[in-house]
């Protein structure tokens, strides 16, 4: 079934190729061995045609070509499935890389995301699993990241403010955005030169420290993580340049993915629960982290961490490999109807893969042991006097918001509730207890006041006027039959729970 998965998805086409790409690092949705098979999916087109390149760019530039650029080469320096890059040369004499658009890209893809869309709400609609695994959130989500790489303004930007985040360190380059030749279907980019990542001979003879490299690579990454919130969702060896005084070339900014506080903080205690091996800690985390898609029993994910923890015990941050612990944690968090969200799957995503690239420079180089300390000093920004107090005026500001807007918000609850256009759904299985319990109370209450009624009346008619005696046994009669038939209706119902629980 995995190979036959794989290779549906490639008679497919782009879209579902990178579907499988996608889901090839979700350990949380599919299982290791569909897993293996979806990462052999390839993002491979044939060219574009010279004459469609050149239409593009006339159709895009409106005339600019011809003298933004001194020199075009046709011939394509690699090709995809979305666009494809070509080598030019400014009229300043700038080098660069121009990106094209495939034409009918966009349409293709919107085409193929509704066919998905729609396959995902007709599996909600028939099959349990799939409306658990919310797959309809899942190829919105997948729409989204697919959508982002075809918008190439986007990728501008991205481009720009990675430069801005890394201004301050000489040990990465961003290429510069030449805007004057960037549109939606068009990008101009500064033409980085460098070795490959993994090619392990020429960084040899450059004389540059693979170990060290591997280290700053891993820095960068977990500076975009911890302290910018915006990291490169897509930092696979080949978007890496070594230049020769060992420079970080990186490029290639469609796919991106940002970390909010929310989710930083609660990466940041899950990595210090798995270093201290605190299983109540990291169920914790991970129910903060993930979204259920059902009932969660929070007892049976403690047991399940603690059995798995014991894995890396006694082992120091450097021996974990955190391709390893990310695909044990992940699939407990499938077995728990756990799913996590766009961004931190894309995190870990990139994470692994940091990772092996990382691992190919020094075999012995551990991701884990270089996240901590970031890890560290984040949690403890955050609990800082000065963080504390800013968190506090948030707080405050947003405790004076509520009670500003609560009057106007009651107002219009009651409006609804007077229209009468409000619905509770509610299921009769998740009733039933309670409706009995319910039940019990009534009968009760219901014994007792008839009961109550009974001695009130006895006693009204012990003292009353012998000459109403007639009506009076006549409704002494009416209460002791009242009540009669409420407790044998009690004592019915009471014998009748007795045998449920029993043949239950």
């Amino acid at each position: 079934m995995p190979q036959r998965l794989r290779r549906v998805l490639e008679d497919l086409g782009p879209t579902f190729i990178k579907l499988g790409q996608i889901l090839s690092t979700r350990a949380d949705l599919l299982g290791p061995e569909y897993q293996a098979e979806l990462a052999k999916l390839q993002d491979d087109a044939p060219p574009i045609a010279a004459h469609e390149v050149w239409e593009v760019m006339v159709l895009e530039l409106g005339g600019k070509e011809e003298t933004a650029f001194a020199s075009f080469g046709l011939e394509p320096l690699a090709a995809a499935s979305i666009g494809q890059a070509h080598a030019a040369t400014l009229s300043d004499g700038t080098e660069v890389v121009v990106k094209v658009r495939r034409p009918g890209a966009v349409e293709q893809v919107t085409e193929d995301l509704e066919i998905l869309r729609n396959l995902a709400a007709f599996a909600s609609r028939r099959w349990q699993s799939a409306a658990r695994y919310d797959l309809i959130g899942l190829a919105d989500e997948f729409a989204e990241t697919l959508r982002a790489e075809l918008d190439y303004l986007a990728e501008g930007h991205n481009a720009e403010r990675f430069a801005t985040n890394f201004a301050g360190d000489s040990d990465v380059r961003i290429p510069k955005v030449f805007w004057e030749t960037t549109t939606s279907r068009v990008i101009t980019l500064e033409r980085l030169y460098g070795m490959k990542v993994t090619d392990v001979a020429a960084l040899g003879q450059a004389g540059i420290d693979r170990q060290e490299l591997a280290q700053r690579a891993a820095r960068l990454m977990a500076k975009m993580v911890f302290e910018d919130g915006f990291f490169h969702a897509d930092p696979h060896p080949g978007n890496f340049f070594i230049e020769s005084d060992g420079t970080i070339g990186l490029i290639d900014f469609g796919m991106v993915g940002v970390v909010d506080e929310r989710l930083r903080d609660r990466l940041g205690r899950l990595m210090l629960a798995l270093g201290e091996e605190d299983a109540d800690r990291l169920a914790d985390a991970l129910l903060a982290i993930g979204a259920a898609t059902g009932p969660v029993d929070r007892a049976r994910l403690r047991d399940d961490l603690a059995q798995m923890l014991p894995r890396y015990s006694g082992r120091s941050l450097g021996e974990i490999e955190l391709r390893q612990a990310t695909g044990d944690i992940l699939e407990i968090l499938r077995r728990h109807r756990l799913t996590a969200p766009r961004d931190l799957a894309l995190l870990l995503k990139s994470f692994v893969m940091n990772e092996g690239m990382a691992v190919d420079l020094d075999p012995d180089f551990r991701l884990v042991e270089t996240l901590t300390p970031y890890a560290y000093r984040y949690m403890l920004a955050r609990f800082s006097p000065g963080a504390l107090a800013r968190r506090a005026e948030r707080v405050a500001v947003e405790m004076a918001e509520l009670s500003a807007d609560l009057p106007a918000r009651l107002n219009r609850l009651l409006d609804v509730l007077t229209a009468g256009s409000f619905d509770v759904h509610l299921s009769a299985e998740d009733l039933e207890p309670h409706v009995r319990r319910l039940e019990r109370l009534g009968n009760r209450i219901a014994a007792s006041v008839i009961a109550a009624a009974m001695i009130d009346g006895l006693a009204e008619l012990a003292a009353a006027d012998r000459t109403h005696a007639r009506g009076q046994r006549t409704l002494r009669r009416l209460a002791q039959v009242a009540g009669a038939g409420a407790l044998i209706d009690y004592a019915a119902s009471r014998r009748q729970r007795r045998r449920t629980s029993r043949t239950g």
